[in-house]
């Protein structure tokens, strides 16, 4: 809930937004020539400086005398006036800028907030400053020692910049994990999880029929596990997700999410097992020496355009893995047919790689590691969330659409009649 304070505030910046509307009134500067040859040989940004504090106080002084009336005049009728004037800041480039600002108080002698100085001084513009960079790999300990580019700059040490970034990352995780879902026709979804320290973070990632790749949001457990994914998809319908609506969901093979999946969309989902996860797990069992050939195999299967040659392929490598390796046939052979679920579906060829596998989410996850490798010690309450929110909206920010979206629509239509065909979603469990 807003203070009272923060409510007058608001009200007085909605107000000079007004103000500023109706008056097509110019701002003026006088430097003195000299004074800027002076600035310029200091440096650029202390021209800028000079410039952008003159023009504060400028707008300032036109919202006060707006407010109280013109200077020396005298008038009986007014209900405010001017109370001389104190130090305040501005933010301009990541730092903060002090500068003189007026004052005004009512005819009880209270604060009247000025809408043009709260613009100028808003934490926002330094928070939104603060997450950008570090999304960049700035370290608070090194903030001040990289941004600060003017010599009245303050408040860029590492406790306040750590502040701010605090405040900025929860800003972001409340509206990710708020953000209204039903307004986008999800044809897949991606769902995995990623460890920080003791922590497990499971996310889920869509994709829109336009090819828009989405996160969706995300939840902190101890384990991947049931209830975890349960509580992540009950969010999401909350927020706007139909699980009626035939979709594919792209797994690693997990038991919990298999589970989770089965829970909230039952007959209406069509899942794929990663064949990335599936290539990996099955040389796993095998000795070095023959990695190359299976890995080959199990390539030149999954790249098959049809779905009856992709099956005869792992088939053949099957059998010939049971007098090789029981162990790998049997991994092999468990959760097979959902490796294969892009196939039955008739994906184009352009967009089933991205389909097939989990790489768009790893690859989500890849950014996360990157921009958390500054993070020396993770401590209680919300950090890993925010750190790996911040990551994953980072994130989707560079992302383009999916590789083949053009061929989407064909994937409607195909889930909407394997679902129609009573398309089973079979018992997966890890390899």
């Amino acid at each position: 809930m807003k203070k009272r304070y923060q409510i007058e505030k608001q009200r007085a910046v909605q107000q000079f937004r007004r103000l500023a509307a109706q008056d097509d009134q110019a701002v003026q500067l006088v430097i003195p020539l000299k004074e800027v040859l002076d600035l310029i040989q200091r440096g650029l940004m202390n021209l800028a400086l000079k410039t952008f504090t003159q023009v504060a106080e400028e707008v300032m002084d036109y919202e006060v005398t707006a407010l109280v009336g013109p200077k020396n005049q005298a008038d009986s009728q007014r209900g405010k006036v001017r109370w001389g004037s104190e130090r305040g800041y501005c933010v301009v480039g990541g730092q903060k800028i002090p500068l003189e600002r007026p004052r005004v108080r009512d005819i009880r002698k209270k604060e009247v907030p000025l809408g043009s100085y709260e613009l100028l001084q808003r934490a926002s513009l330094m928070e939104e400053s603060v997450w950008q960079k570090m999304m960049h790999g700035l370290t608070t300990r090194r903030y001040s020692q990289v941004i600060e580019e003017l010599e009245q700059a303050y408040g860029i040490k590492k406790s306040t910049i750590s502040e701010h970034f605090i405040e900025a990352s929860r800003q972001r995780l409340d509206r990710l994990l708020a953000r209204p879902l039903a307004e986008y026709a999800l044809c897949a979804l991606l769902i995995d999880g990623t460890p920080f320290g003791d922590q497990q973070l499971i996310t889920a990632l869509g994709i829109t029929v336009h090819g828009q790749k989405l996160v969706l949001g995300l939840r902190q457990g101890a384990t991947e596990n049931a209830t975890v994914v349960k509580q992540l998809l009950a969010d999401l319908q909350e927020r706007g997700v139909d699980f009626e609506v035939p979709r594919l969901y792209i797994l690693d093979g997990g038991k919990a999410l298999f589970a989770g999946i089965r829970h909230a969309a039952g007959k209406a989902a069509v899942v794929q097992r990663c064949q990335v996860h599936k290539i990996r797990n099955v040389i796993g069992h095998l000795p070095e020496e023959h990695h190359g050939h299976v890995r080959q195999k199990l390539h030149c299967a999954y790249a098959m355009h049809e779905y009856a040659d992709a099956r005869r392929g792992l088939d053949l490598l099957h059998r010939e893995l049971m007098d090789l390796n029981p162990s790998a046939a049997r991994s092999l052979e468990e959760g097979m047919e959902e490796t294969l679920a892009v196939h039955r579906l008739r994906v184009a060829p352009m967009l089933r790689p991205s389909l097939a596998s989990t790489n768009l989410i790893e690859s989500a996850f890849s950014v996360v590691e990157t921009v958390c490798r500054n993070v020396k010690r993770w401590q209680g309450g919300d950090q890993y969330l925010r750190w790996v929110g911040s990551g994953l909206l980072y994130a989707e920010s560079r992302w383009n659409r999916v590789h083949g979206y053009r061929e989407i629509a064909l994937l409607v239509k195909e889930l909407e009649l394997a679902i129609l065909k009573g398309v089973p979603l079979r018992h997966a469990t890890v390899a």
